[in-house]
């Protein structure tokens, strides 16, 4: 059990103590505690000042523990406060079905204490956890297929972050700056929950692979591997969208149908363009939440920004790549490759806003026509383009991946100057 897990699991006992499924055991083969009883503090203290002969988390089970029924009735409380996933699942009419797949999820009790956990410590990353498996699951559901490969990709989308319970749990806040420690844990944490799946049977192989492949994209600008194109699985393509959506449907979100429809229509390099056109079909006709009357909440957002103006300076930047970076030189053949990515995603996102009718010369074309609509889409799009250039340059730094006291190249130092200004 992970030092920040155990943080976890002490905040369950201070408030719900869990009960001893079985005697627990020292490594030496004394047994500490018997079957059936409380662990309540003081006796969970007592625990982890011993070297156990099997991990803590498999010998215990929280009051209430999460089970097929109570996952359901999560996911139907979802559906209810988020109209967007409402409408998606209800496209088709599958939201009966995907109801009746998740519950018969295979949950181990060691995989449904971790849930239970997060139910009772992390509760915003459960509800995400249920949502990425309902979306999944709605993303592969297709007329006459086989019940256990709908139910599996939702599997991977409900389990996908459990390693998120064992890294630092400022990860799990919205927040600033990363250091590069809780970096390099974020980048592992589908590492994390692969492994902690791996020894359960209840789990096929390709199921774990999409849980560890949760966070890369077709361009080969995720991670924890840069894994590209047809090197990621079909269920992790799945997961990788899912989770995606999940993000954008949380309550509270504005604009989350348009939001959606932006990020798939400017980042298509990056996610399986079948299930994205899937998608996008599906929100057709949600476009009532980018009514003008919603325009006031955009510009709360970004108060003073003018989209236009912004969509201009991204398309320069992007254009403004020092493709030369790399030829020649002492290089090495990881830094060449490094940059070599970086310039075909620059040219990729400039051909995506050119898609969208965003590029700077299409924006100059406009004058002075300021349409509310149109403003409130450019003011989407300006804001998803804002993140995706933050990334862009963080992983042309992390891709040179400069020695201690070793400076970037001038060029690539100055054009990462840019877009920080810029942004």
């Amino acid at each position: 059990m992970s030092s920040n897990f155990q943080e976890a699991v002490q905040q369950l006992v201070d408030d719900r103590p869990p009960t001893a499924v079985h005697a627990i055991y020292s490594s030496q083969g004394i047994k500490l505690i018997e079957r059936g009883v409380k662990v309540d503090p003081r006796l969970y203290e007592r625990l982890l000042r011993h070297q156990l002969s099997a991990p803590l988390e498999d010998a215990l089970q929280a009051q209430d523990s999460i089970n097929g029924k109570a996952l359901r009735s999560t996911a139907e409380d979802l559906v209810e406060r988020r109209p967007v996933l409402a409408r998606l699942l209800g496209h088709g009419n599958h939201q009966a079905q995907l109801l009746d797949a998740l519950e018969a999820i295979p949950l181990p009790p060691p995989v449904a204490f971790q849930l239970s956990v997060a139910r009772d410590v992390h509760p915003a990353l459960f509800q995400y956890a249920v949502c990425t498996a309902l979306l999944a699951g709605w993303l592969v559901l297709r007329p006459g297929m086989v019940r256990y490969d709908v139910i599996m990709p939702m599997a991977a989308g409900l389990l996908q972050d459990l390693g998120m319970m064992h890294i630092d749990p400022a990860l799990l806040q919205p927040q600033g700056d990363l250091t590069p420690e809780q970096r390099r844990q974020l980048y592992s944490h589908p590492l994390v929950s692969a492994l902690l799946l791996e020894r359960h049977h209840e789990y096929p192989r390709e199921l774990i692979r999409a849980v560890r492949e949760h966070h890369e994209l077709l361009d080969g600008s995720g991670y924890p591997a840069h894994l590209a194109g047809d090197r990621i699985s079909p269920w992790g393509r799945v997961v990788s969208l899912a989770q995606v959506m999940s993000a954008l449907l949380r309550p509270g979100r504005a604009l989350s149908a348009l939001r959606l429809s932006l990020l798939l229509r400017t980042n298509r390099h990056q996610f399986d363009p079948a299930l994205g056109d899937r998608v996008l079909g599906a929100l057709r006709g949600m476009a009532s939440e980018s009514a003008p009357a919603s325009v006031t909440g955009i510009a709360a957002l970004e108060p003073g920004a003018s989209p236009v103006g912004q969509l201009i300076a991204f398309d320069r930047l992007l254009a403004a790549w020092p493709a030369t970076l790399g030829r020649g030189g002492d290089a090495t053949p990881a830094r060449v490759q490094g940059m070599a990515a970086i310039g075909q995603q620059c040219e990729q996102m400039r051909r995506l806003l050119a898609d969208v009718g965003a590029s700077g010369d299409q924006l100059l074309m406009l004058g002075d026509d300021q349409d509310a609509d149109l403003m409130a889409e450019l003011s989407l799009i300006a804001q998803e383009m804002t993140w995706q250039l933050r990334a862009l340059a963080r992983n042309a730094r992390r891709r040179w991946a400069p020695a201690a006291g070793e400076e970037l190249p001038t060029a690539l130092a100055a054009w990462v100057g840019e877009v920080d200004a810029c942004l």
